[in-house]
This record gives C-alpha cells, sequence and structure tokens, in this order.
C-alpha cells in the first residue's frame, strides 16, 4: 500500500563511505604485510650478511692465508708466525674483522693475531669438528664464555666464521675469522634499507590502483541498491493496487448478494413452518458467518480503518477474529503516539503476521498487542501464551512456518529498524519491533 513507500525510503549508503572502510581495511592489510615483509627482510639482510661474511673469510684464506702458509707453521716456529702476523695485520684484520685463529685438528692454535694463544690447547667445538672433516666453511655466533675466547669478551658479541685451508703439504688447518656481530647486523640492515623502499612503493602503489577500482563499484553497487528499491516500491504500488481492487470487488459483490440473500432469508422466516423454518434459519445463520468471514478477510487484504480511522482501529478490527479461534486479544497503545503514517502501515502489517502466527501454530488462549513511542522510536510487542517454538529448530526448517516473519524482518530493516523474535518451547512467544519515527 501507499503507506509503505515511506518503510522503503533510506538514506542512500555514501559510496564514499564504502571506499573509505575498503581503503582502510587496504591499509590494515598492507601495514600487516609491511610488517611482515620487514622482519622476513631483516632476517633475509642478516642471512645474507653471514653469507657474504663467509664468503669474505673464504676469499682471504685463498689469498692471504694459504699462500702465507708453511709446514713449519704447523709447530709455531717464530718465523713463520712472524710472517703468517705480517701478512694478517697488513690484508686481514680490519675495523670489522677483529680476531684472526690458525687451529690444527687437535685443538692446538698455531697462530694468532693475540700471542698469547699462540701454542695453546683447547678441545674443538663440534662446528669446528665438522668444518675439518666436510672441508666446507661454517658460521656461527661465537661463545665469549669459552676459554679460548676469553680474549674477545670486550667485543660483546662476535661472528665466526671457519674455513678450512692447507699447508704446502697437504696438512689441514683450520682458518678462524671473528667479525664484529654488529658489523654484519648493519650490512643486513643495508640490505633490508634497499629493499624495503621498493617493496613498500610496491604495496602502496597496488592499493592506490585499487581504490578508483572499489569506486567504480562501490558505486554501480550503489546504483544497483536504488534501482532494486525502485522495483520494490513498483511492486508494493502494483500489490496495492490489486488489493484495492479485490477487496472492492469482494465488497462490491460477494458481500452484497450474500448479504441480500441474508435479507431474504430473514424476511419469509414468518411465512415457512415446521422443519423447513429450522432449515431456514441455518441458512441464514450460516450467511451471516460467511459474511463476517469475508469482512475479516477484506481487512486483511486492505484495511481501510488504518487511513480512514487509524492504527487503534486498524488493530482492533485485526484482533476481532481471533476470539472466533479461541484467542482472546488484548490491545493497548499509547496516548499521542502521533506515529507517520509509513510507520503505521509497518506496525500493522507486523501485528498482522504476528496475530496469523498466532492462530496458525501457537494453540494460545491470549495474546496481548502493545504499540507505544519512546523519543523517535515507535515499538511493537506481541505477546502470547501458546506453546511456543524453538527459534533455533525454525531456522533450520523454513518451509514448516514463520516465513513470514523472516521476510517482515527485511522489510522492518529496511525502514532502519530491527525485529526480534523470542521463544521457547512452553514458554509462549513474543515479536518485539522497533522502528524509528523519522
Amino acid at each position: 500500500m501507499a503507506e509503505l513507500h515511506g518503510v522503503l525510503k533510506r538514506r542512500d549508503r555514501p559510496v564514499a563511505r564504502a571506499v573509505v572502510v575498503f581503503a582502510s581495511a587496504g591499509v590494515v592489510a598492507l601495514l600487516a604485510v609491511a610488517l611482515a615483509a620487514n622482519v622476513a627482510s631483516r632476517n633475509a639482510g642478516t642471512d645474507f650478511a653471514i653469507h657474504d661474511a663467509r664468503r669474505d673469510a673464504a676469499v682471504l684464506a685463498r689469498t692471504a692465508i694459504e699462500p702465507t702458509l708453511t709446514d713449519s707453521l704447523l709447530q709455531s716456529q717464530p718465523a713463520a708466525v712472524a710472517a703468517m702476523d705480517r701478512e694478517v695485520r697488513r690484508r686481514v684484520l680490519d675495523a670489522d674483522l677483529v680476531r684472526v685463529k690458525l687451529w690444527r685438528s687437535d685443538g692446538r692454535v698455531v697462530y694468532s693475531d693475540e700471542p698469547r694463544l699462540i701454542g695453546t690447547i683447547y678441545t674443538l667445538a663440534s662446528d669446528e669438528l665438522d668444518a675439518f672433516r666436510t672441508g666446507a666453511a661454517a658460521a656461527d655466533v661465537s661463545d665469549l664464555a669459552r676459554p679460548e675466547n676469553r680474549f674477545e669478551r670486550r667485543f660483546v658479541k662476535l661472528l665466526e666464521v671457519y674455513q678450512p685451508v692447507h699447508t704446502p703439504d697437504g696438512s689441514s688447518l683450520l682458518f678462524e675469522a671473528y667479525y664484529r656481530y654488529d658489523a654484519v647486523i648493519a650490512d643486513g640492515r643495508n640490505v633490508w634499507q634497499h629493499f624495503a623502499p621498493i617493496m613498500l612503493g610496491a604495496l602502496v602503489g597496488l592499493e592506490a590502483l585499487q581504490i578508483p577500482l572499489a569506486w567504480s563499484m562501490a558505486r554501480r553497487l550503489h546504483s544497483g541498491e536504488r534501482r532494486r528499491q525502485r522495483l520494490l516500491r513498483r511492486a508494493i504500488d502494483a500489490s496495492e493496487a490489486e488489493r484495492r481492487r479485490i477487496a472492492s470487488d469482494l465488497h462490491d459483490g460477494v458481500v452484497q448478494d450474500l448479504a441480500s440473500v441474508s435479507y431474504s432469508l430473514a424476511a419469509i422466516d414468518g411465512a415457512v413452518a415446521g422443519t423447513d423454518r429450522e432449515v431456514l434459519r441455518d441458512a441464514a445463520a450460516g450467511t451471516r458467518r460467511s459474511i463476517r468471514a469475508l469482512r475479516s478477510l477484506l481487512v486483511e487484504i486492505y484495511p481501510p480503518s488504518l487511513r480512514d480511522a487509524g492504527l487503534e482501529a486498524a488493530l482492533s478490527d485485526l484482533a476481532a477474529p481471533l476470539a472466533t479461534h479461541g484467542v482472546e486479544a488484548r490491545l493497548e497503545l499509547g496516548e499521542d503516539l502521533g506515529l507517520p503514517p509509513e510507520v503505521e502501515a509497518l506496525l500493522y502489517r507486523s501485528a498482522q503476521e504476528a496475530l496469523r502466527n498466532v492462530v496458525a501454530h501457537a494453540r494460545a488462549r491470549t495474546v496481548h498487542v502493545s504499540v507505544s513511542r519512546a523519543d523517535h522510536t515507535a515499538v511493537l510487542d506481541v505477546v502470547d501464551d501458546g506453546v511456543g517454538f524453538d527459534p533455533a529448530a525454525v531456522a533450520d526448517r523454513p518451509v514448516e512456518g514463520h516465513v513470514g516473519l523472516r521476510v517482515l524482518a527485511d522489510l522492518v530493516a529496511e525502514a532502519g529498524g530491527h525485529l526480534d523474535v523470542t521463544s521457547r518451547p512452553g514458554g509462549g512467544a513474543r515479536v518485539h519491533l522497533e522502528v524509528p519515527t523519522r
């Protein structure tokens, strides 16, 4: 009906708001990806720097250490030690590489730039023994608590790189280079800092490209929503017109014809006697019942009293037929409700659907219908004392009833309100509706 047009009116969701929500979600995702990439890039940068330190140690071993090695260094002879020391200090040690050691496989230090270590013997760690056995370079954080590292403790944290080397006669030694760990981390940070702008720039660019697409999609969705609302309004217009036509045809045709039959039967009541008179009276009573049933149906199809006499009269007409089903209906309306026509129409349709379910499913003795207004909200409650139901079970079996309430909930949502149905088996049911009045 025409009053329902206002129910369907709601503020169009701004396209800008949808785009802002999309962009905000994109920013959150971007930050999460950037954070994860930051951690991964830092780790990758550190791994790359450690790999670079191993490679640097391998180059030093080939270009500076092995060419200076002599067989006499295995016995730490002074001349061999002095020659190695000159080469190490000239080509190996720098601000980042702070200690050098050459080990025999039995744990003896044959050379170190720290002369107090030369000739001492320590137990080799498993990774040092593995380097001897495999001939592959390895790297690890120094354990400065070990006695052979006591002279390096002032550096706080070092990275050890092991590289096997060989004397001219083929004997194996282990070249151990100690790098400042903070220098290695700085190298890793430099790698990450070169990579991070590219990564972040790509993410920001992707986000910037998505915003116009999101804007276009939001506009299309918004336009589709408006078209849907227009079609729904047209459908309601057509439904209203058809209801009015059917109600008019029934009232002016079948109802009037039955009324004439009722009057005719009443007029000849005195002219008939005996059994025929009882049959005549039964026919007249049946005709009157049919007229009442048709008038109740007309109220449901198109309630003229809602527009002409107001919500209270329309609800009274709606509740009146419940008595024939053994249900006592109590109606309570607040004073001076002053509700807009479209809100009255929605409350009427909601009460109609709730009462229809009471008759069809509740097996109730009483039902209470109340309408009130709180500030700018109209409130409808329909409470019955029937058998109740399990809302979850009904939701799982929509074909078994209460479908109208679910459809009605969509209509209420269109008006900016909400519809709640609460019940439990054996505890009756309550339909609660709130809808804004402006």
